[in-house]
């Protein structure tokens, strides 16, 4: 029985996973849980006997079935105290979008805390503190309104001043996001340059979401930091040369 108990918590896991995202290769399994191809395949029919609805797509993986959803799991205390350290970082980033939203977030996961683990995070709460962004500064407010609008293929709106006060209204198509220097930046195509550009959240002055939807773009995120590397040795310059940097958009 004490080898079975291993197995238990990966086909646990392994639900856990599959409701996570659309599809999940067998190779994804097989490499987070640290075993072989053939064992994932053991542990999907062992799932699927047990009634669990697991969909298999040919050449890609698994999803379970739309619309089937387990009870939320249990956390572990190393899981718990992630989640609460993550809350204390979050929150001293500098977009107040992305701080409110997670912190929504992170109420209704610790309403299903057991209640020992809801009395431990409250004590490592009272223990930890980020000094970085000492003073909680926010300095833009869109970017979960971006993440909905790269997930959703919309067009948007915006206008923009630059660090060296150059005012435009731009028409763009959403990309991708990163961030650096303590700063969030959002790539993007633009209608007026007609070319891939980057633009600092904290330079926004106003953005609007329209209903348009513009064709997904054939190009990956890998892609356009590799080609911005070979223009000029770092991501953080527009694939065009013609605007300074990400900063002078």
């Amino acid at each position: 029985m004490a080898e079975d108990k291993p197995r238990l918590i990966r086909l646990t896991a392994i639900i856990t996973q599959l409701q996570s995202k659309q599809i999940v290769s067998a190779r994804d399994i097989a490499v987070k849980h640290k075993v072989s191809i053939r064992t994932v395949y053991r542990d999907i029919r062992t799932l699927e006997q047990s009634g669990i609805p697991i969909v298999t797509q040919e050449g890609k993986g698994y999803s379970i079935m739309e619309g089937y959803r387990l009870p939320p799991v249990m956390f572990t205390e190393e899981e718990a105290n992630a989640l609460i350290t993550a809350e204390y970082l979050i929150l001293k980033n500098k977009d107040r979008s992305l701080a409110e939203q997670y912190q929504n977030s992170i109420t209704k996961i610790k309403s299903v805390l057991q209640f020992t683990q809801k009395a431990k995070t409250e004590i490592l709460a009272q223990r930890i503190q980020v000094r970085n962004n000492k003073s909680n500064e926010k300095t833009s407010n869109y970017l979960i309104k971006l993440q909905s609008c790269i997930a959703n293929f919309r067009v948007v709106h915006l206008d923009y001043l630059s660090l060296d006060k150059q005012y435009t209204k731009r028409e763009i198509e959403p990309f991708a996001l990163y961030t650096t220097q303590n700063n969030w930046v959002l790539i993007a195509f633009c209608r007026k340059r007609n070319d891939f550009r980057s633009f600092r959240l904290d330079c926004i002055q106003s953005l609007s979401q329209t209903q348009a939807n513009f064709e997904p773009h054939k190009m990956t995120l890998e892609q356009y930091l590799e080609e911005c590397r070979k223009k000029s040795g770092s991501p953080d310059i527009p694939m065009t040369q013609g605007e300074s940097s990400f900063a002078t958009n």
